[in-house]
């Protein structure tokens, strides 16, 4: 997560299936490492470099990946970069491919919501197309299927849109400040630095056997 304070309300959504693959990586870098240990005895731990690698990736896609909404704006934690996005920056929601916040500059893509494939948008049901924040529809009340509740891109969507709405209504946004106000891009240099490290000591664990 960003380490950077929300202030107010905070609300956060990680997709539940983001969370069983981390879990499932970390049970595999664990049964690995203790079954090298069992077979080989301690010294075989030094070639333990690719389950660490996977048990770090298991975190950084997985486990790390979040949207943070608070009264401040909207933080997108991906793998590489956390990127906050203010309110008054924010211009558009968009869910083709992916939950991302458009501002007058850039957009933003969220790794922890993506919209769904293909087949997402027929296995709709009635209440995942009803109760969402107005600006969610299109002409005649259509909805993208990247913006169904089931979805996790839609999940994400609402959680933006109401606060969205909610600031808007209160008259806490002004028009013409999205032109200049910046998001903020902050990138994750430690876990990048770590990336490198373990693929390098995993390649040499390797070529060495």
């Amino acid at each position: 997560m960003s380490s950077a304070p929300h202030a107010g309300k905070v609300e956060i959504f990680q997709a539940r299936t983001n969370k069983w693959f981390a879990w499932l990586s970390w049970a595999v870098a664990g049964v690995g490492i203790v079954a090298m240990a069992a077979s080989a005895g301690p010294g075989a731990l030094a070639g333990i470099a690719p389950l660490v690698l996977i048990a770090f990736l298991g975190w950084q896609l997985f486990w790390l990946p979040a949207v943070v909404v608070s009264d401040a704006g909207i933080s997108l934690e991906n793998p590489l970069r956390s990127i906050t996005v203010p309110w008054a920056a924010l211009v558009h929601v968009d869910t083709r491919f992916a939950l991302t916040l458009v501002t007058a500059g850039k957009s933003y893509t969220s790794w922890a919501a993506p919209a769904p494939g293909i087949w997402g948008g027929r296995n709709a049901r009635p209440e995942d197309l009803q109760g969402l924040p107005a600006t969610t529809y299109g002409p005649a009340r259509s909805v993208r299927p990247g913006d169904l509740k089931s979805t996790d891109s839609g999940q994400a969507a609402r959680l933006v849109r109401e606060r969205w709405d909610e600031l808007a209504e209160s008259g806490q946004l002004a028009a013409g400040d999205a032109a200049v106000t910046p998001a903020r891009v902050t990138y994750r240099w430690k876990a990048m630095i770590a990336d490198v490290l373990l693929l390098a000591a995993s390649y040499w664990a390797v070529a060495g056997q």
